[in-house]
């Protein structure tokens, strides 16, 4: 499948690291104006530095996802900038892992808050946009903790599972503008942010035995299906909530 992405624009939230900025790379290696958005300044702006050293074409707007007032500037700032919105990947995202008796009610908004509320926000005022245009294209990365119980995980995989919920209603409401909305639910995708997390051999090694390909995946991984969701041969696929998780969910 080739895929030529010159002249589509491009808008990543939680772009500045881990899987949004590898979507970055690989979407603007293939032609893509990208916007690349953040909390954080400083990692923004090296992110885009980085970017474009490579020759992609990346800005970054620095934006609270939370913040109603903030987004509908950004996808202001980004048409005035590219002129269309084409491909909006809803991807900011954070996790903080307790148990149910020990998760605080300011965890609880934080994850709620970034994850599931910044989704929508960002989600409703680039819909505004894609249906002046009549076209778009929306990718939510999820988990497949959105449809799983796992342990120390019930912020976040509430807000994923309520991301998914939102994926197939967005898809109903918005496939009369030829929008499309799908989901991608990784598996553990070894990045920067879970180093940590995943450093414990431990735990390591009862993901990978989970794990029907016997590895964690890598952010590459996600490549081929975000490719086929952002081009023209996907155009009949709505709606879905696909996984990429080396075969967790099918072995589990």
């Amino acid at each position: 499948m080739y895929v030529d992405l010159k002249g589509k624009n491009v808008l990543i939230t939680g772009g500045s690291s881990g899987i949004g900025l590898g979507l970055a790379d690989a979407l603007g290696a293939l032609g893509a104006n990208v916007i690349i958005v953040a909390r954080d300044v400083i990692k923004g702006k090296n992110a885009e530095e980085e970017l474009r050293s490579r020759g992609i074409m990346a800005n970054f707007i620095p934006v609270d996802v939370t913040c109603k007032k903030q987004v509908v500037e950004l996808i202001s700032k980004s048409v005035n900038m590219l002129g269309t919105l084409d491909i909006l990947i809803n991807n900011a995202g954070i996790n903080i892992r307790k148990a149910l008796i020990d998760i605080e009610e300011d965890d609880w908004d934080q994850v709620i808050g970034i994850n599931l509320k910044g989704s929508f926000l960002v989600g409703q005022a680039a819909a505004k946009q894609m249906i002046i245009q009549n076209s778009g294209t929306i990718i939510n990365i999820s988990s497949i903790l959105g449809g799983i119980g796992f342990p120390l995980q019930s912020s976040y995989a509430a807000s994923k599972g309520g991301l998914n919920q939102l994926t197939k209603v967005w898809a109903e409401e918005l496939a009369p503008y030829n929008i499309t909305v799908n989901a991608i639910s990784p598996g553990y995708i070894e990045t920067n942010i879970n180093q940590q997390w995943l450093s414990d051999p431990k735990r390591r090694q009862i993901i990978e035995n989970s794990t029907m390909l016997k590895r964690l995946g890598n952010i590459k991984d996600l490549y081929g299906l975000v490719l086929l969701l952002v081009s023209e041969s996907s155009r009949y696929i709505t709606g879905q909530i696909i996984n990429v998780d080396g075969g967790w969910r099918a072995g589990n």
